[in-house]
């Protein structure tokens, strides 16, 4: 039989309208359900969150499970040796509250003492990197003011993975093996992380017994047993057998803060970050440094949009490497470097035909890293970011206890006129950091983690969903760019930039470092969005990760009618 004309017209139009939807610049589709998702770098633990949240639990709580099975799976990024902050958006009243759970200097290491060993920069590994862990205290003040589940319940899944094993992730493995010769000088690390003084190969079934007693410590005393019982006894005693100057007094007096967000608008968005002494101030002036222009209509693939964003980068980061600090030791000029006026002033410093190498901070008026984020069922998201710092931290394994301590002092100065010299009890500055954006009925949890990396993938990321209509796992996707440690005109792309935007770029005097489509070097982001009006819930997470954006599965199901 022979179809009508009209029919195959109608079936012809259909198809192209399928074929279009599928005919898309991005990998995964957008994960969509009217419940909660946890989106974090490794699919066991938005698992773990997600079976938090099918059981009742807060957004709150299904981080903090989440977060401890990062902790398991993850050792040489996160774990409770680290630091941690995050911002809270509750659904009902539409507040945002912040936490700054990063830890401070112990009293007795200062400049003098650390010049007494002769040294003239901060060590970037070893006991004198280390400052007092935040993370398990931010744990607590968070479940305290938001949890619903009973605190030790939390805990699960990371102690089963922990004493059972898991199969080595992929990325993880890749930077288990970089870490190996590091690992080796200490005897803790080398005796936990090191089966036979060898990284684990990937898929290897990796125990950890002493996280998981660490764990089950914290799970049936709460954050006590890290800052005054058994965990705190073995963090001194590893201090005081390598020389550190870390005190009980150091631990029991560290308290993480409750701190309000910073803003900024762009394009009619309100994008927030955490105050100093994080640097989420650069990614809000970058952003609005980017807004003097308007978007390139060309599209997110044009030279020129690559180049307004690099450079709008560029004078960012001068800003946030000459003022920034801790703000209980020093006055940071928030206000003005968030100003509209203050970023036109640097915007006009762009030229739009070629890179500018050597920039000077604006003149005033006066690592490694895990993000992850949840939205649960009632549209309140908690978007949170946690690290060791360097790969597996201060490379120091705490007796006993199976996890690493940060080298977070590393970021200090030696110099005293630095406003982020080094100073007892001060906290140092920070490239961690969580993020929320809002337009309407559009609520977004997201993050970037890498280092120096996050502000300005921030930045990408927003510009992508304000400027170029982007869903969140497209955003996540594009290519992207970023810093490396010589700043000035060096700068490391992904390859699917493509031929004619490099060639470009390399003309207007960019030293590019190209890298394959998906490199991990430009951080591993999660995403939750929760649209208020239709009551629904979006996840998205990074393809250059281990990770997966997980719906909570409907608790009620068991109670639902079975056909007959």
């Amino acid at each position: 039989m022979t179809l009508p004309r009209v029919a195959l017209t109608l079936i012809s139009v259909a198809a192209s309208t399928v074929l279009a939807a599928q005919d898309r610049s991005y990998g995964r589709s957008v994960v969509a359900t009217q419940f909660g998702i946890v989106a974090t770098s490794e699919v066991q633990a938005s698992q773990a969150g997600a079976w938090v949240l099918e059981r009742g639990g807060s957004a709150v709580d299904a981080a903090i499970a989440a977060n401890a099975v990062l902790g398991v799976m993850e050792p040489m990024m996160n774990g409770m040796g680290g630091d941690l902050f995050a911002i809270y958006w509750d659904a009902k009243t539409g507040k945002l509250t912040g936490l700054n759970a990063s830890g401070w200097a112990p009293k007795g290491l200062t400049i003098e003492h650390l010049k007494s060993k002769g040294l003239s920069e901060m060590p970037q590994k070893g006991i004198d990197s280390v400052t007092v862990p935040g993370v398990v205290d931010g744990w607590a003040k968070l479940h305290g003011r938001l949890g619903k589940l009973p605190w030790r319940d939390l805990f699960q899944p990371a102690i089963y993975l922990a004493t059972h094993g898991y199969p080595v992730p992929e990325i993880m493995g890749d930077y288990w093996k970089l870490s190996r010769e590091r690992l080796m000088t200490n005897l803790e690390s080398r005796r936990v992380f090191l089966s036979g003084d060898q990284a684990p190969d990937r898929g290897a079934l990796f125990r950890n017994a002493d996280v998981a007693h660490a764990l089950t410590l914290i799970a049936n005393n709460g954050e006590s047993a890290f800052y005054k019982g058994d965990i705190a006894q073995a963090i001194l005693k590893t201090s005081s057998e390598l020389g550190g100057t870390m005190t009980a007094e150091d631990l029991t007096q560290y308290s993480a803060e409750w701190v309000d967000p910073i803003s900024t608008t762009y394009r009619g968005w309100e994008i927030y970050e955490l105050p100093p002494n994080g640097d989420g101030m650069a990614a809000l002036e970058m952003l609005n440094i980017m807004e003097q222009s308007k978007a390139d209509p060309a599209g997110p693939y044009s030279s020129a949009e690559w180049h307004t964003r690099i450079e709008a980068m560029k004078l960012a980061y001068a800003d946030v490497k000459a003022y920034d600090a801790d703000p209980r030791f020093s006055k940071i000029p928030v206000d003005e470097l968030l100003s509209k006026g203050y970023a036109a002033k640097r915007a006009s410093l762009i030229d739009p035909g070629k890179a500018n190498c050597k920039l000077a901070p604006g003149a005033l008026s006066k690592s490694d890293t895990t993000y992850f984020t949840v939205v649960d069922r009632e549209g309140n998201i908690l978007s949170v970011i946690q690290s060791n710092y360097a790969l597996f931290g201060s490379d120091i394994t705490v007796d006993g206890m199976g996890f690493v301590l940060h080298d977070r002092g590393g970021l200090f100065s030696l110099d005293p006129k630095s406003p982020n010299a080094l100073a007892s009890r001060k906290r140092p500055f920070h490239t961690i950091i969580p993020a929320f954006m809002q337009r309407g009925d559009r609520h977004i949890g997201f993050g970037i983690m890498g280092g120096m990396n996050q502000p300005l993938a921030h930045a990408q990321f927003v510009s992508n969903v304000v400027d170029y209509g982007m869903n969140i796992q497209a955003a996540l996707e594009a290519a992207r760019f970023t810093v490396t440690m010589k700043l000035g005109c060096d700068i490391l792309i992904e390859s699917r930039a493509g031929p004619a935007i490099l060639d470009a770029l390399t003309k207007m005097g960019h030293v590019l470092d190209v890298h394959k489509d998906y490199t991990a070097h430009m951080g591993r982001g999660n995403v939750v969005e929760h649209d208020s009006d239709a009551g629904i819930n979006f996840g998205a997470s990074d393809p250059r990760g281990d990770g997966a954006a997980v719906p909570e599965f409907p608790r009620d199901l068991e109670n639902w009618p079975r056909p007959e």
